[in-house]
């Protein structure tokens, strides 16, 4: 069942990642007291991963954060060695990025999708939610093969 506004985010282990660093966090105390805009993409370096959806937080990470949020977010089903690199290379300091190694959260969010089709397994579906206080506040969550409601700029429309 896909998690819906309201409910509290699952409790599961994370890898915060920078091309340097890796730190284990818990996401019920990582959520914890803090307004978070977190967008999931299906792979770290996948094309419109890199072209539109990362690169569009990146842009508005001022707005977002000016319109009261204190954390982006960025989640994918890759190692934290992958997002560290790429957080590096196409981030910027103004995401976080979290890696869901084993799939645990998308998991548990109930957003998972089979990209074996494309030879990626299973991975997250590509979404974005605001959590206040690690409970949902707003989800958008895309239709297979969409890149609108999860943009940086829909999100920012709908705080």
């Amino acid at each position: 069942m896909t998690i819906a506004v309201g409910e509290t985010l699952p409790d599961v282990k994370l890898v915060k990642s920078t091309a340097a660093e890796r730190e284990p966090v818990q996401t019920a105390e990582y959520f914890k007291g803090k307004t978070v805009a977190l967008f999931s993409v299906p792979g770290a370096f996948t094309p419109t991963c890199s072209a539109k959806h990362l690169p569009g937080f990146v842009e508005k990470a001022a707005e977002l954060k000016a319109a009261g949020v204190d954390e982006i977010i960025c989640t994918a089903v890759n190692d934290p060695f992958v997002m560290g690199v790429w957080g590096a290379e196409k981030g910027s300091e103004d995401i976080t990025f979290l890696a869901d190694g084993n799939g645990d959260f998308a998991k548990a969010l109930g957003l998972t999708m089979d990209g074996t089709g494309f030879g990626l397994g299973l991975r997250g579906q590509r979404f974005a939610l605001v959590a206040k206080d690690g409970v949902v506040d707003k989800l958008f969550v895309e239709a297979p093969g969409e890149f609108k409601v999860s943009a940086a700029e829909y999100v920012l429309e709908n705080l």
